[in-house]
């Protein structure tokens, strides 16, 4: 099965965080270990389509730090 969907690629998990965060537009996730910014339609079609993946989130600790989670989706 092939599924099509479009995705901007990211060194980092940061980074495509921070991508949503400025832009305003997708969902961050990892894909396969390779973080991507895609739209959240794409990402609901893959969860349909039974591909496993995971969301991305900068979650702040309770000291004020941050760490980036992942809430995977299989």
């Amino acid at each position: 099965m092939t599924i099509r969907f479009k995705a901007l690629d990211f060194e980092t998990a940061d980074e495509a965080i921070q991508h949503t965060y400025s832009s305003g537009e997708g969902v961050a996730i990892r894909l396969r270990g390779q973080p991507l910014v895609v739209e959240q339609e794409d990402a609901d079609r893959l969860n349909a389509a039974g591909v496993e993946f995971a969301y991305l989130y900068d979650h702040e600790m309770p000291d004020g730090s941050n760490r980036i989670v992942t809430v995977p989706v299989s």
